[in-house]
């Protein structure tokens, strides 16, 4: 049978159930203690690795064996692929598997059929241009004194 143990905040001792006693603080925390001397301890805000009795006491003092020494095992992360909205997850592998050549060569397909598309644009403009003509408005110059029209 499993019995569930609390920690104390101040000792860092277990606390058994029936044990021990709870504190709210005024922001709304509650602490957990062993017993009053620990929990008046705690609110007079004494360290507890200056107090020879606490866990913590003894972890800094090396009179316990801590795990610290052991490493953290780390979990693999196992790559996958996925589909991109537009890109099946086929389309992807058979790109990856490309050689460099047929990658150049269709990027220079796709350069030459970009370009085709701009010199087709480019002569429908000149036609247009050729043909539409531009009249230009004569405009005379007004002297400024008889632009506002006084009279002497």
């Amino acid at each position: 049978m499993v019995v569930k143990t609390e920690i104390c905040e101040f000792s860092d001792h277990r606390i058994y159930p029936g044990k021990g006693f709870k504190y709210v603080s005024k922001d709304g925390k509650t602490h957990q203690f062993l017993n009053r001397k620990s929990g008046s301890h705690f609110l007079k805000k004494v360290r507890a690795q200056n107090i020879r009795w606490t866990i913590s006491w003894r972890r800094l003092n090396k009179k316990i064996k801590t795990d610290e020494a052991s490493k953290k095992r780390k979990k693999r992360v196992i790559r996958t692929q996925r589909a991109i909205v537009g890109i099946t997850l086929e389309d992807i592998q058979r790109k990856r598997s490309e050689k460099p050549q047929e990658r150049q060569a269709q990027r220079e397909q796709a350069l030459r059929e970009i370009k085709d598309r701009k010199a087709k644009v480019a002569a429908t403009k000149k036609k247009t241009t050729t043909t539409v003509k531009t009249t230009k408005v004569e405009t005379t110059t007004v002297p400024k004194k008889a632009a506002k029209g006084k009279k002497k």
